[in-house]
């Protein structure tokens, strides 16, 4: 059940902070919409959305599948391989807290458009997570990172749709809105881009430490032992620290904005 909640927290994460594909996500449906020859655009514009969440899940799942069976191949020495998988997450997360993305320089894929816009829309879903590795990078990695660390099959298949369900279901949801609600949520995003990149850095930076601590330190000091108690805390430690970073954030924004018009 954790590890679900992890894997939709950080399918979440991922979409909220692609400010890449995102803002021109309703666009394009809308225009697949169009073309599907459809009186009822919204009906169209939903199930076209339904079939890029299914494009999601489909990849999610086989990538989920294949690192499951590396995994088990590996089991030996998974063990050993756990100090690894936090320190690229603890690492991965320090970069989106000081605004680096390793992967800003990748060049964005492109999913190709079909005759058919459901066929489109399906196909797009395939290729939405590697289009958005030049922005939403540090996050998919982490994710992949963390679900190649799970050893059954099962586990892994459940992980890896879990994210791909966290990361796909806004957009389902953004193709049915009315167009003003549209703009408001994803201009709401555009804004404080910064802000939700700081937030998944801490975010990652939290699952990597409580990954030692549950995980490796058993390891090294057998008895040792995090209450359900305790990680409840731990987590609630760590969003006070989120809003409280992002109160800070937003309050120097809006000095900078003040003191933008007093120099105009």
């Amino acid at each position: 059940m954790e590890q679900w909640l992890l894997a939709f927290t950080l399918g979440n994460a991922a979409i909220l902070t692609n400010a890449c594909l995102l803002p021109l996500y309703p666009g394009l449906m809308a225009f697949l919409a169009g073309n599907a020859n459809n009186e009822r655009a919204r009906e169209a514009s939903a199930l076209l959305g339904v079939l890029v969440l299914a494009g999601i899940l489909t990849m999610m799942v086989f990538i989920g599948g294949v690192l499951a069976l590396l995994s088990a191949s590996f089991g030996s020495v998974l063990t050993y391989l756990l100090p690894i998988i936090y320190a690229v997450v603890i690492i991965l997360g320090l970069l989106m807290l000081t605004g680096r993305n390793p992967f800003a320089t990748l060049q964005t894929a492109q999913a190709p458009m079909l005759r058919n816009p459901y066929i489109t829309a399906y196909v797009y879903g395939l290729f939405f997570g590697p289009m958005t590795l030049p922005c939403t990078g540090p996050i998919i990695l982490s994710a992949f990172t963390l679900g190649s660390g799970i050893g059954t099959l099962a586990s892994g298949l459940s992980y890896f749709f879990f994210f791909g369900l966290g990361f796909g279901w806004p957009l389902v949801l953004l193709p049915v809105l009315a167009m003003p609600f549209q703009r408001r949520i994803v201009g709401w995003l555009s804004r404080n881009h910064d802000l939700l990149n700081i937030a998944s850095g801490i975010l990652l930076i939290a699952v990597g430490i409580f990954g030692i601590i549950t995980e490796l330190l058993p390891q090294y000091q057998p008895g040792f032992y995090l209450t359900p108690t305790a990680q409840l805390v731990y987590w609630a430690v760590v969003a006070i620290i989120t809003v409280a970073v992002a109160v800070v954030y937003h309050n120097q924004q809006v000095a900078k904005e003040k003191t933008s018009e007093t120099a105009a």
